[in-house]
């Protein structure tokens, strides 16, 4: 189950261009294996998977966090310049400088995958610092989750359901506070706060500005104007007012034409598709339309023909993501023995922002009996 999950998404975020670990393969071993799922005292059989993975490195934020808890100065520095060798060998000698160059780097690319998380509804589930990789890649794919509809506060991950610390809307947040632990264990070897502080402050500015332009890109804005990033968070904060799926309103989006940005009933029109209730209330739909109004001005006056507008939108908005239920779906089969949707499901997410006539069942909307379903709403880290 979890290397059916693990190696279909790892796909999957390498092909929308999300860095991450890949999947090179997945072997069943042929032996049943004890899980209990949702850690509810429930333990049962279940086929055994190892799903093998390729990366660069694995080093994590908390390989460097275990010698800085045992006060081992020597050996953090010997790994830091192992880092510097093989991973960053153009940030020069090893040396505090070095280090500190080191840790801004790990804060910038921080800052782009959570923005790439960010952008296609991707929920890590569980961001410990173990869970961080120090090249700035997605890794340990476990209790993960896709957004349906659109929500901040959602999170799939059942041990964290009273708090929602690993919440969608919390993740960039949690992403500082790792990095501030990952700076705190390398102090002793940088021994200069202040440019461990410019580091984060990197993390920060990198995040701001790559959010602000990921948001841009998705409304098929050609550049940044006044007004703009209040327009962007008025979306979102509309989007939450109503269930509202998050894939489909981006695609919808990039799909109106120049004619239906001029009808209030065809704007409605077009986005009634990523409802999950047959009609928003009347509140719902007004302000998603003023929404529509303000956004079809702001592209009309960009002066761009709606069919290069189309494209941009379709380059980052997918048509395709791997939906929880749709992973549920390989699972069940594959335990069953059939493998076939593992194998259709990889193909699938291979072009995620193309159209692929005869698979439109995928681009739908989450199915009624999955929202409550174990394994499409609800995971734990034994998912």
């Amino acid at each position: 189950r979890s290397s059916i999950r693990e190696f279909l998404c790892s796909e999957a975020m390498h092909h929308l261009g999300i860095p991450t670990t890949r999947a090179l393969a997945l072997v069943a071993t042929g032996d049943m294996v004890i899980r209990d799922m949702l850690y509810d005292g429930r333990p049962a059989p279940e086929p055994g998977a190892i799903v093998c993975r390729v990366a660069r490195s694995f080093l994590r934020f908390g390989n460097f966090e275990i010698f800085a808890h045992r006060d081992d100065p020597e050996r953090l520095t010997q790994l830091l310049d192992f880092t510097l060798r093989h991973e960053y060998p153009e940030l020069g000698a090893p040396g505090p400088d070095a280090y500190a160059a080191l840790f801004r780097e790990v804060c910038t690319r921080t800052a782009a995958m959570v923005v790439g998380w960010m952008r296609v509804g991707f929920v890590h589930g569980v961001m410990n610092t173990d869970n961080m990789s120090v090249l700035g890649l997605t890794i340990d794919y476990g209790p993960y989750g896709w957004i349906d509809d659109f929500d901040p506060d959602w999170t799939p991950n059942t041990t964290d359901a009273s708090h929602r610390r690993y919440r969608f809307g919390q993740q960039p947040q949690v992403a500082a506070w790792n990095l501030a632990q990952l700076a705190r264990a390398l102090l002793p070897a940088v021994g200069d706060v202040q440019a461990l502080g410019v580091g984060i402050d990197a993390y920060v500015a990198a995040y701001e500005r790559g959010h602000l332009e990921m948001m841009t890109s998705k409304l098929g804005l050609t550049e940044l104007r006044d007004g703009d990033e209040e327009l962007s968070d008025e979306l979102l904060r509309t989007l939450a007012v109503t269930p509202t799926d998050m894939t489909i309103f981006f695609r919808t989006l990039g799909e109106l034409t120049d004619a239906a940005a001029q009808d209030d009933a065809a704007l409605l029109a077009a986005i009634e598709p990523a409802y999950y209730q047959p009609r928003a209330e009347p509140a719902a739909r007004a302000r998603m339309l003023a929404w529509l109004r303000r956004w079809s001005a702001r592209v009309d006056a960009q002066d761009l023909p709606a069919a290069v507008r189309r494209d941009r939108m379709h380059a980052v908005n997918p048509r395709y993501v791997l939906r929880n239920y749709m992973a549920q779906l390989a699972i069940d089969d594959a335990t069953a023995g059939d493998y076939g949707k593992v194998h259709e499901l990889l193909e699938l997410l291979r072009r995620p922002y193309h159209d692929q006539p005869g698979h439109e069942q995928w681009a739908a909307k989450r199915p009624d009996w999955a929202m409550h379903k174990v394994g499409c709403s609800m995971l734990s880290c034994s998912s």
